[in-house]
């Protein structure tokens, strides 16, 4: 086991290609040899840009779980999470610009530093972009 904790995110079904419209669903969880817990955690699906120009951000669902003295969060428990997708916008690998689908998870331990993890995965199948050599 490392000695850095590490967020786990496990996405049910293929776990990477999805079409508008289908569910995406999953779990996640913390590996850290600390398992004091958090005092909070939050789950977003999201896309966000890379490339030439602006780079966008949008959050299409967003959970928080706040840890109280009644119901503590143990990051080493599995957590589930489960949405809808949208129809639009589709991943995209271009030459100039990449849209990329993922599911963040954010958690805030009571000492030390925030703790992140991602997991693309891919909304639709657009081909990627060719590139036409000179005829």
């Amino acid at each position: 086991m490392s000695a850095e904790p590490t967020v786990v995110i496990r996405l049910d079904g293929d776990g990477f290609v999805y079409r508008p419209g289908e569910t995406l669903s999953g779990q996640y969880w913390i590996v850290s040899r600390d398992t004091s817990p958090v005092k909070a955690i939050e789950v977003s699906v999201l896309w966000h840009s890379e490339g030439k120009g602006d780079e966008d951000m949008a959050v299409h669902e967003f959970w928080q779980r706040d840890a109280d003295e009644l119901h503590p969060i143990d990051p080493g428990q599995p957590e589930r999470f489960r949405t809808t997708l949208p129809q639009s916008p589709l991943s995209y690998e271009g030459q100039m610009i990449k849209l990329r689908w993922c599911v963040r998870v954010r958690a805030f331990p009571y000492r030390g530093k925030e703790l992140v993890g991602e997991r693309q995965f891919q909304l639709g199948n657009v081909p990627p972009v060719r590139v036409r050599s000179p005829a």
